[in-house]
């Protein structure tokens, strides 16, 4: 090729290039959409986690659809009160004072609790422990102990005890709910840190089936239920079952009696009018008597 095709390709090239980029730049200012600055203010006070508890893929998302009014101002779990009444200025809204949410865990099965089956050799994690037989442990309901829900957590509000059972820091936690949605046997709920009392057991089995797995299973006696006004608490598949919207949030338990000491109190301070000999009272630090 000589000299004077090749500059003629050379100018071609340069032109074309030229042609496009002012298209390029005539198209983006022609179809740009300013981003609100809402937006930004409103990421800027949130507190960058990504932990989807919101139900969007990260903060980003979330401060986007609380702008364009996808979302509710409390629909952030992370946030706080201060943080809530920041975003409302900035939204030109009034905040509301939401109720702290804090993850509970449903199980008192720990390593001394439950009957062993053996020895799992498998891969340490719940989920695969939960569809390859159930881990070591007799009880198909209960906490498998491999951690899968502390590794879920983004907050360092949880941790595993040495009973194998993980264990709840409520002033870490933030209620995202990703320990819950990481369990695959469902004892992880997400609940107002004022409901208190609960039945720490999701055994289905029969009485006598599910008192051979766990020491601390409930047997389905009834007590509980009878001991309580009509509604405020069910049996279903041979498990007592508490609806919050008619019991309430009472920090007394509903009997002294259970027989296996299923129903757990979880406070960060002492209840009145409680005999202490008679009930099992759980602390925030620690869930299994």
């Amino acid at each position: 090729m000589d000299l004077a095709s090749l500059g003629i390709s050379m100018l071609s090239m340069g032109g074309m290039g030229a042609l496009f980029a002012a298209g390029l730049a005539v198209a983006n200012k022609k179809f740009y959409v300013e981003e609100d600055p809402r937006i930004a203010m409103i990421l800027d006070n949130l507190p960058g986690a990504n932990c989807g508890g919101c139900g969007l893929p990260g903060c980003g998302n979330y401060a986007e659809s609380l702008v364009l009014g996808r979302v509710e101002l409390n629909g952030c779990p992370v946030c706080n009160d201060d943080v809530r009444e920041s975003i409302a200025d900035i939204m030109g809204l009034r905040a509301l004072k939401g109720e702290k949410i804090v993850a509970r865990v449903l199980c008192q099965g720990g390593n001394y609790e439950s009957a062993q089956k053996g020895v799992y050799l498998g891969i340490e994690k719940c989920t695969a422990a939960h569809i390859t037989g159930g881990g070591d442990k007799l009880c198909l309901y209960g906490c498998l102990g491999y951690g899968e829900c502390v590794d879920a957590c983004p907050f360092d509000a949880m941790h595993m005890s040495e009973n194998g059972l993980p264990v709840i820091n409520e002033d870490k936690c933030t209620g995202c709910g990703n320990c819950e949605e990481a369990c695959p046997r469902n004892i992880i709920e997400m609940h107002s840190v004022h409901d208190t009392v609960f039945v720490a057991c999701r055994n289905e089995d029969s009485p006598k089936d599910s008192r051979k797995v766990c020491i601390k299973a409930c047997v389905g006696c009834s007590l509980c239920v009878r001991g309580v006004e009509e509604g405020q608490m069910t049996m279903e598949n041979n498990l007592a079952r508490i609806d919050y919207n008619k019991y309430g949030r009472s920090h007394e338990l509903p009997t002294a009696k259970c027989p296996t000491q299923a129903i757990v109190l979880m406070e960060s301070t002492p209840a009145k009018n409680i005999d202490k000999h008679s009930v099992v009272v759980v602390s925030k630090e620690v869930l299994s008597a």
